[in-house]
């Protein structure tokens, strides 16, 4: 799979999705282009079977991503109906991220700024290296994040943080984010990839109905009560117990061997 632009790349690895922002001169700022790709790439690892998790990282050294391209805001966000045709196509995007019905990790080093933490945020899971740094410098730039945004930032960190945060437009080490919840660990920097992979795999050797069905439970249960679908939920829980995986994980408990999960 080629994705619209050569600044974003896909790869799949022993079950591991990887998506990776590969505009490391602008240290992985996010172009049109870009956000238009990940739709595209995330159905790609969506509808793949060989996929049990999903990575995305910024290449280089510098940055996660750091960042929507703000050079092209210009032309790109200069009138109302640009803003708002730019705003679907990020929108577009971000939705993919959050329906994704696989688990997805951010893997952050250096710069996680702005749209960068806003992608950051659609992740299930967050490792950050101990140099990496945080924050929403929207207000530098008279911008402002939405509810969704807002409403994800402040699921992680609560209101006083989220307040915090986007009034002050103040940069966060790693060691804060984690205290912040913002991120569920931090590690050295010479050992993110080895800590991002790790946990990966143990996600991938998992039974994926089991993974999903619990995805499925956590993001209904963190919904007002009217807008859950318990079907959804239960159907998922249903499908577990149906399934051949149920089988194979029984067996190869009494068996005391490694289970073999096909996704059926």
């Amino acid at each position: 799979m080629k994705p619209v632009t050569g600044k974003m790349l896909a790869k799949v690895e022993d079950g591991v999705g990887w998506m990776i922002f590969n505009n490391p001169a602008k240290r992985n700022a996010v172009s049109l282009d870009m956000w238009e790709a990940i739709p595209q790439i995330i159905e790609s690892f969506e509808t793949d079977d060989a996929v049990r998790v999903v990575v995305m990282r910024g290449a280089g050294e510098k940055a996660f991503v750091s960042g929507a391209d703000i050079s092209e805001f210009e032309k790109s966000r200069n009138d109302p109906d640009k803003v708002k045709r730019y705003s679907s196509v990020l929108w577009s995007a971000k939705r993919s991220l959050t329906n994704l019905g696989k688990p997805l990790l951010a893997m952050i080093h250096g710069y996680c700024l702005g749209g960068g933490l806003t992608l950051a945020l659609s992740a299930d899971i967050r490792i950050a290296s101990e140099d990496a740094r945080f924050g929403v410098p929207a207000a530098r730039l008279g911008m402002a994040y939405g509810h969704e945004s807002m409403r994800e930032l402040i699921a992680l960190v609560g209101p006083a943080r989220a307040k915090e945060m986007t009034f002050s437009a103040e940069r966060y080490s790693a060691r804060q984010a984690l205290e912040f919840g913002l991120v569920n660990r931090v590690a050295p920097a010479d050992e993110l990839e080895e800590n991002v992979r790790a946990l990966a795999a143990k996600i991938a050797a998992n039974a994926p109905l089991s993974v999903r069905a619990y995805k499925t439970a956590i993001t209904e249960a963190q919904k007002d009560e009217a807008e859950r679908d318990v079907d959804a939920v239960q159907a998922a829980v249903q499908a577990c117990f149906e399934s051949a995986d149920y089988v194979e994980g029984r067996r190869a408990f009494m068996e005391k061997r490694p289970p073999r999960f096909t996704g059926r």
